[in-house]
């Protein structure tokens, strides 16, 4: 089914996860679009078939805790930061819940974690203002990146070039095979004195780059020439959250929750809210929603894990 305005807005929640017990902080898609996996600030992994909607298994980490949690190329395997002990990244193996390599190097909180999209390589990015690139088949820091400021990072679709987004003022482009020449493109944006860069994200087509932010719009960014084609605005965020926003798979939306408990949808082409759809989330704790790369189906998240699909009248 083609994605559009009308059958957006006609999207109903087809099935509601209770499993976890606090504030969901991350959602991943396996590639393939047939699974999807959550983490929990109660320190809980749920794993979900996408293709039959059920939950299909529970894991807890409960000695160091869980946050950004993503499949590996191989869905029985995750990465994912820590939120006790220390800032190591872990590598887990989701079908025996056993660790099967650390990856340590920051000193401060990680705020990336992403997994590239070709191969064994990811990116993550710290509170201590650095960029490290890692191999999942060594515990090795493959490659360091020490900034002035604090950044956050992204991948491309192709997996050749990396983002880094740095003191919510600079995006800077690098390619992976030469990154330790600098950026070969730096794009400078008005620095905002209320709302800081939270996240960012290349659309699937590779021609966009979203940055999300701590305040009550989000950022559009020609990722060709760095110019702003959009400020998307509409949705509420009076709480600050670090709200997490999505794609839909063919580029042409943007999906985001807000602090009034409806989740807004804007069009890439013309940046005007396309639709909102009211949901059950509890707002306080309200910051998560992805869309499946491959699937009409949209996950949100408070503490309860919620699916959308299309009505069937669409």
């Amino acid at each position: 089914m083609k994605i559009n305005s009308a059958n957006i807005g006609g999207m109903q929640c087809a099935k509601e996860f209770s499993e976890h017990k606090s504030r969901v902080n991350s959602l991943n898609y396996s590639t393939d679009g047939m699974h999807m996996i959550s983490s929990s600030d109660d320190e809980s992994i749920v794993l979900y078939n996408c293709d039959s909607g059920i939950k299909t298994r529970t894991l807890n980490s409960k000695k160091y805790g869980v946050d950004l949690i993503h499949f590996s190329h191989n869905v029985t395997d995750a990465i994912h930061c820590s939120t006790k002990v220390d800032d190591t990244i872990r590598y887990l193996s989701l079908h025996d819940n056993k660790y099967i390599r650390y990856f340590s190097g920051h000193s401060k909180k990680v705020i990336t974690l992403a997994m590239s999209p070709i191969d064994d390589t990811f990116i993550s990015s710290s509170l201590d203002r650095s960029i490290r690139l890692w191999d999942l088949r060594s515990p090795n820091c493959q490659g360091l990146m020490q900034l002035q400021h604090k950044a956050i990072a992204a991948f491309d679709p192709e997996g050749l070039i990396f983002a880094a987004g740095v003191n919510s003022e600079h995006i800077k482009l690098y390619d992976l095979r030469s990154y330790d020449k600098g950026p070969f493109a730096t794009f400078q944006l008005e620095q905002e004195a209320r709302c800081e860069w939270t996240s960012m994200k290349f659309s699937p087509n590779g021609k966009q780059i979203l940055m999300c932010t701590n305040g009550e719009h989000m950022k559009l960014v020609d990722s060709f020439s760095g110019n702003i084609t959009y400020e998307l605005k509409g949705h509420q965020n009076n709480k600050r959250f670090a709200l997490e926003a999505t794609f839909s798979p063919d580029s042409n939306f943007v999906f985001c929750g807000s602090s009034d408990n409806k989740i807004y949808s804007w069009s890439t082409d013309t940046g005007n809210v396309a639709a909102t759809l009211p949901t059950k989330h509890n707002s306080t704790c309200f910051q998560q929603v992805a869309f499946n790369p491959r699937y009409y189906v949209l996950a949100s998240a408070c503490s309860n894990v919620f699916f959308w699909v299309p009505s069937e009248d669409e």
